[in-house]
């Protein structure tokens, strides 16, 4: 959740207007020759633009502006800035704009409704048409089609592996293209692909079949932070990123009630429950990606449309959406949003050590709940459930996943603590593995089994946490745009694990499967642990380096140094 901010380097002003005017101005001329140098910065007012684009700002003007751009050689900065770089809302750029509270909080409600509303109904589309299987094997779809558990799982692999493949890709065509044309794209295409899965007859088709869903699906995520990153600032998208996971366990409940009555409708035209559930959902999906060609604008200055002649803002609340996000962060204008990522950027990002340990987390955290979660509606139909409660039975960890999923973000955001609070998801896990592991009665008795998955996978979920944390620690627009899609990778890299755990020759006990997911559950916590210590002591080496130099030495490093973005002195790791 980055909605913290990160430490920023502050100068006294003694060390630029101390002394008498001459020396004053013999000091100032020296680090205006000094940093002006490939295009750095040092304005009147104190303030510092660094050759790796980090803003210092001097102890005085800090405590006096909320508003960066109060420093008009900043603003100019800035404003050539998005001149050069075609920012598409650079006609709204005014540093001198000012809007009350009340105007704000209104805008505000204006963009939940129209932007994170519709984001998050999006949202919907992708997981009904990848987490309507679970559904449809509770309707004997594998015994229909002939194949085994172990098909099944490897169909999860091809998926994710298909899913993970594409990730980047589409990152790279949804910068170049626009989020608002390539994701109402994807919506539509897979969709088709989803409602294709009513027409398999076996294996083949149904390997083909995720495969081609993984492939349209991947990036889909990032793609939406992307967009939704042009209306909020960083304090405000952590928070409608646990919206947007909540859609998940609010869609599991709404497809778990749609599976209850499409799954009775076996026998129509002589399809089975489970094809008219493909098709069916596949046809909401569709209506979802076609109404999204509509629904979403470029920016905040590109509402108007054909359909919609006077557009979702007044020209005041445009300015305020404009203004409030690039004071959030000034390199948001960096880029137009239709500009491609360069090969360069995508590799310093993956070669970016410093963000590792939050892709390990990433890759590790969710697969213990993975498995469990996958075979919910196999479990509880071997236990003696039938089709339609089995169904209906997956609501209650889903309402429950919804509250410990806003409560654990809420936590975060209040102790401004990452790792701590996300140590809270293995903590809750553990004692539920050790009882699916060794308690006798563990896939015996079904209410039992069922109150323990149900605790289980009503888990406090992280993941909107760690993708604000990544974010936290990455060092621009576009190198926070690749982290989150390498970190989004890294979690379907652990699902294409997550899938292999639980075999056919380890049923109906599980306890291999649960043994493992005890250990990696125990490396889960290491992982946090290890990451909140190792960004301690980044931040604490940094800042005894940082320390050791005077004044004229900072202001020098900053000209020459070639630290760039988390690696420089006066970056702050968050943790």
């Amino acid at each position: 959740m980055d909605g913290e901010k990160k430490s920023t380097t502050v100068f006294t002003s003694s060390s630029i207007h101390s002394g008498t005017e001459s020396e004053q101005s013999l000091n100032k001329n020296f680090l205006n020759r000094t940093l002006f140098n490939e295009a750095k910065l040092l304005t009147d007012a104190g303030n510092v633009i660094a050759g790796d684009g980090q803003i210092i700002l001097n102890q005085k003007f800090e405590k006096e502006n909320e508003n960066i751009f109060k420093d008009p050689q900043v603003a100019k900065f800035f404003e050539n800035l998005y001149e050069e770089s075609q920012y598409e809302c650079r006609s709204e750029f005014d540093p001198d704009f000012e809007w009350t509270k009340e105007e704000e909080k209104k805008l505000l409600r204006k963009l939940d409704w129209r932007v994170c509303l519709w984001a998050c109904i999006m949202f919907v589309g992708l997981q009904i048409d990848r987490g309507n299987l679970a559904q449809a094997v509770s309707d004997n779809m594998l015994d229909d089609l002939k194949i085994t558990t172990n098909d099944y799982n490897n169909g999860g692999t091809v998926f994710l592996c298909s899913f993970l493949a594409a990730e980047l890709p589409s990152q790279l065509i949804s910068k170049k293209i626009g989020p608002d044309r390539w994701i109402p794209m994807q919506i539509t295409l897979w969709s088709i692909v989803a409602m294709s899965q009513a027409a398999i007859s076996g294996k083949a088709s149904f390997y083909a079949t995720r495969a081609l869903l993984g492939l349209l699906e991947g990036g889909f995520i990032p793609d939406i932070v992307l967009w939704l990153s042009y209306f909020y600032t960083s304090q405000e998208l952590p928070i409608r990123l646990s919206y947007f996971w909540t859609t998940l366990s609010l869609t599991q409940i709404l497809t778990s009630l749609l599976a209850f009555g499409l799954l009775r409708m076996r026998g129509i035209h002589g399809m089975e429950g489970w094809r008219w559930l493909f098709l069916i959902e596949g046809l909401i999906t569709l209506l979802i990606g076609l109404v999204s060609f509509f629904k979403m604008p470029a920016s905040a200055v590109q509402t108007k449309s054909r359909f919609n002649k006077k557009g979702w803002f007044t020209d005041k609340e445009q300015k305020i959406v404009v203004n409030r996000v690039l004071r959030d962060d000034p390199y948001k204008g960096d880029m137009h949003n239709r500009e491609a990522l360069s090969f360069k950027v995508l590799w310093n990002t993956m070669l970016d050590y410093d963000l590792w340990p939050l892709y390990i987390i990433g890759l590790i955290a969710y697969i213990p709940p993975t498995p469990i979660s996958n075979y919910m509606t196999l479990t509880l139909k071997a236990l003696g459930f039938s089709t339609f409660n089995t169904n209906l039975l997956t609501i209650p960890y889903n309402l429950l996943h919804i509250i410990t999923l806003l409560g654990i973000c809420r936590l975060s955001d209040y102790f401004k603590e990452r790792s701590l609070v996300s140590l809270i998801q293995p903590f809750w896990i553990l004692p539920c593995l050790f009882v699916l592991r060794f308690w006798p009665g563990s896939q015996v008795k079904a209410w039992e089994t069922f109150a323990v998955t149900t605790i289980l996978l009503g888990y406090p979920y992280i993941h909107a946490i760690l993708v604000g944390w990544s974010s936290a620690n990455s060092s621009s627009v576009a190198t926070r745009t690749v982290s989150a899609s390498l970190y989004n990778m890294m979690v379907q890299l652990g699902n294409v694990f997550a899938t292999q755990i639980y075999r056919a020759d380890d049923k109906p006990l599980y306890k291999r499967g649960n043994r493992n997911l005890i250990i990696i559950n125990f490396l889960v916590i290491g992982s946090i642990i290890f990451t909140k210590f190792y960004y301690l002591w980044r931040n604490k080496t940094k800042e005894a380096k940082w320390n050791s130099m005077n004044e004229q030495e900072r202001y020098e490093y900053l000209a020459t140094t070639t630290d760039k973005g988390n690696k420089s002195l006066d970056f702050r790791f968050v943790h």
